[in-house]
């Protein structure tokens, strides 16, 4: 398995991709190929139960697994790192308090507020001690995707976060034009964010929705932490666009 903080504390490209179905067989697949998968909680209907299982089938292929979770709440970011997942995604993270406190309570203390259990992460209690070295290894990305985090960029990096992911079509919601990103000053406020990173050396990352390597012709080369599309658009779109090539026969 790669060591994805490293990775990401060195700004190096790193590419993975997301997972919105509980489906083993899935995640055993996209894990062979991926360095990290995103398990998706926000967007999604997968359970935390699930969530463990999934963690467990990346892991066996030597990916990656992380979490984006639906909240920035201290108890479900517990729950989320006792199943052994290596990181977590926030969402909406607008302020310095706000990674702030989703670096707290990613860590025990005296760094954080995280409560000690022993779950599968301790391995039920038999591997606390080396759990306890592995839990600084947790890796924290804020998400950025509103028109207030884009204000408070340079106090938010200035956080031990690891690294931030643009949420495109959320930041171009709060600027009150949902999906326009041909308009200025939304390529403005992008710019804004990708300048932030290089300055304070903290990876950008990128969700590339389309499941299409042409994608990355034009991707700007300072996105470092790339998920590249997601489960379900892998799969629908091979289907889409192999009938639509059966019926021209």
């Amino acid at each position: 398995m790669i060591n994805l903080k490293q990775k990401l504390k060195s700004n190096e490209r790193t590419i993975g991709s997301w997972l919105t179905i509980a489906n083993p067989i899935i995640a055993e697949m996209m894990a062979g190929h991926f360095e990290w998968l995103v398990i998706d909680i926000e967007h999604s209907v997968i359970n935390l139960s699930q969530v463990q299982d999934l963690v467990r089938i990346i892991e066996s292929k030597d990916c990656v697994p992380l979490v984006r979770i639906s909240e920035n709440n201290s108890t479900l970011i517990k729950r989320v790192l006792d199943t052994g997942a290596r990181g977590i995604i926030v969402p909406m993270v607008n302020s310095k308090e706000d990674a702030i406190n989703a670096l707290k309570s990613a860590h025990y203390p005296p760094a954080g507020i995280r409560g000690v259990g022993l779950a599968r992460a301790q391995k039920y209690g038999f591997g606390f001690d080396e759990y306890q070295w592995l839990e600084k290894e947790i890796i924290v990305i804020a998400q950025i995707e509103h028109i207030d985090a884009i204000k408070n960029l340079k106090d938010i990096l200035q956080t031990d976060i690891d690294g931030i992911i643009i949420g495109p079509y959320d930041i171009s919601a709060s600027m009150g034009h949902p999906g326009a990103f041909a308009r200025t000053d939304y390529k403005q406020n992008i710019q804004k964010v990708l300048i932030a990173s290089g300055m304070f050396k903290k990876p950008a990352g990128i969700h590339v929705i389309q499941p299409y390597a042409k994608e990355f012709k034009t991707l700007d080369k300072r996105y470092k932490f790339i998920a590249f599309s997601l489960d379900t658009l892998f799969f629908g779109s091979k289907i889409r666009d192999e009938l639509h090539e059966i019926r021209k026969i």
